[in-house]
């Protein structure tokens, strides 16, 4: 099922309402859709080297509204809904995350986990519901999702603006060591900048 939607999410990229239907995937994929729009970007950003931040734009702010749709889901419907899409992919336990996350170091182990998923292949919407779900600071988990999933789409569409489609290879294969690495990076500078901000505010 996941191979089908990948090829009807490719020939999506070369149709006239390309960017629409890039904000309409990345919306639903922060909260269910199982194909990145990564898959829309790169032949998007081939086809319209020029126009690689415009793109880059669009699915990074679908993303984060669809990320805070997640969010709200976890929130306020996770008994309803959230559990069914955590089903979709195989995960049928997560009463575990809550009590996770209220542990000493809890939190910082979660605003890891969120970057991280935010900025790789992992299920970014199983963090975003859960993030709902365990009442995770929501001005905090905008921040966050902004960051890492605008710095994946950038960093991919400027990439193959510059070098073209033969970066698309190396993007498959390095991304995700490399995305790791930066989304670490990422959230300790956020962390000490949250940090540093709270004590001057108070």
């Amino acid at each position: 099922m996941f191979k089908e939607l990948y090829y009807k999410s490719l020939k999506l990229a070369g149709h006239k309402s390309s960017k629409f239907f890039l904000g309409f995937i990345s919306f639903i994929e922060s909260f269910i859709f199982p194909i990145p729009p990564d898959v829309l970007i790169i032949p998007m950003t081939i086809a319209k080297r020029k126009e690689w931040f415009k793109i880059a734009m669009i699915a990074t702010i679908f993303s984060v509204i669809g990320a805070c749709l997640g969010y709200f889901i976890g929130y306020i419907f996770f008994s309803e809904i959230g559990i069914k899409i955590f089903e979709l992919y195989g995960v049928d336990n997560v009463s575990f995350l809550k009590d996770k996350v209220s542990s000493e170091g809890g939190i910082i182990a979660w605003m890891t986990l969120l970057a991280i998923a935010g900025f790789t292949p992992v299920p970014f919407k199983l963090l975003t519901i859960t993030s709902g779900f365990v009442h995770f600071n929501l001005v905090y988990f905008i921040i966050i999702s902004f960051l890492t999933r605008g710095s994946r789409f950038f960093i991919i569409a400027f990439l193959i603006s510059n070098f073209g489609p033969t970066m698309k290879k190396i993007i498959e294969k390095k991304l995700l060591r490399v995305s790791i690495i930066v989304g670490l990076i990422l959230v300790i500078f956020a962390f000490f900048v949250y940090n540093f901000l709270s004590k001057f505010i108070g």
